[in-house]
């Protein structure tokens, strides 16, 4: 006689799944400095296996020696973003006497705007400013200390995902191998399928996102000078930089575009700046992002912003990068699972409609 099977109670199974999640998110908080440059490095290696496959197909290189050219390519395309971004900060650095007389300036103006609105007469106002100054003085070691600790953790950090690029870029049929066999070779069909999807969906979205921030920044640096800001260079690359970072960065764009012009122009010329990022970002968010970057990776608004929110809890700045192309990579897997297809559908909702939507009328 068969045994009935029966089934869990709802409650029973949420408690299961709450427990896995806080079990999970602990590991992935604890393994930060492992899994952080681990998966960059993932990233890389995705964005870099076309060209290491170049040179293995057409000047028959050995796969260390493509992989490691594919790296030197990759660093040679930061290197000279990095340089280009420091020459134009040296031109900001030969002004400093002019720089250090319009802040003197400003903060005489605002000394007489306090004095005015909350009657604190200057005395007062110097003598907090120099409190304050003496306790940062006195904790100076400390701090060089810290911000020598922080710059060498960085070049770590960098390190690793430079390494780790190169590893998986070497090892990759390794890893696939390891994949078909860990999930049964008669589900090798749908592991092969993921792999990839993962890899075309990653490799348009991190190029839809350079080809993106190339666009606003030479949008721009033309609107800039067409107003007649002095480093329109270095500001348009501040926010074609910073333009990267979801929804957070055009923020972070808008307050040093905005201090940079204040501290080398008036009051106007910062006002000016501040609505030409803000009217730069609303055609980008409603025009260009659709367009470029939108559709690749096929996740609606909320659950982009909730995994960027998520992801600055976990892991801070690298988990606000990283959160998109994380979840675009469990909604590839949700899709292939039939159990977990309501998750994908949950992630790219609108999406999943219009696409129903439009086979609907094709069919008709």
């Amino acid at each position: 006689m068969p045994v009935k099977k029966i089934a869990a109670p709802f409650y029973e199974k949420l408690s299961l799944v709450l427990v896995g999640l806080i079990a999970l998110g602990y590991l992935v908080i604890l393994g930060k400095e492992v899994l952080d440059p681990l998966i960059f490095g993932f990233l890389f290696a995705i964005l870099l296996l076309p060209i290491g496959n170049f040179f293995e197909k057409k000047f028959r290189l050995p796969r260390s020696a493509s992989s490691f050219l594919s790296i030197l390519l990759l660093i040679a395309f930061v290197v000279g973003i990095l340089y280009l971004v420091g020459s134009q900060i040296s031109r900001l650095a030969d002004d400093w006497p002019m720089l250090k007389k319009q802040v003197s300036q400003s903060i005489d103006d605002l000394s007489q705007y306090i004095s005015i609105a909350f009657h604190i007469n200057l005395e007062k106002q110097m003598d907090y400013v120099h409190n304050a100054t003496s306790k940062i003085m006195s904790s100076g070691t400390s701090v060089i200390g810290t911000t020598f600790g922080a710059l060498s953790s960085l070049m770590l950090f960098y390190s690793f995902i430079i390494i780790f690029t190169f590893l998986i870029l070497l090892y990759r049929r390794i890893l696939l191998r390891f994949l078909i066999w860990v999930f049964n070779e008669e589900n090798s069909g749908i592991v092969l399928d993921i792999v990839e999807n993962v890899q075309n969906i990653l490799r348009k979205y991190i190029l839809g996102l350079l080809l993106e921030m190339f666009i606003v920044a030479c949008v721009a640096c033309t609107a800039f000078w067409i107003i007649g800001i002095k480093y329109a260079v270095l500001l348009g690359l501040i926010v074609g930089l910073f333009n990267i970072i979801p929804y957070v960065g055009i923020f972070t764009a808008l307050a040093l575009s905005t201090l940079i012009t204040f501290a080398t122009g008036n009051v106007r010329d910062a006002i000016t700046v501040a609505l030409s990022v803000l009217g730069i970002h609303a055609i980008d968010s409603n025009f260009l992002l659709p367009i470029v970057v939108g559709k690749k990776v096929q996740l609606n608004a909320l659950i982009s912003f909730l995994g960027i929110v998520i992801g600055e809890m976990i892991w801070g700045l690298s988990g606000m990068f990283l959160s998109i192309p994380v979840i675009a990579i469990l909604k590839i897997v949700f899709d292939r699972i039939e159990s977990l297809k309501p998750w994908g559908f949950l992630f790219g909702g609108e999406y999943e409609y219009k696409k129903s939507a439009e086979e609907a009328m094709k069919t008709e």
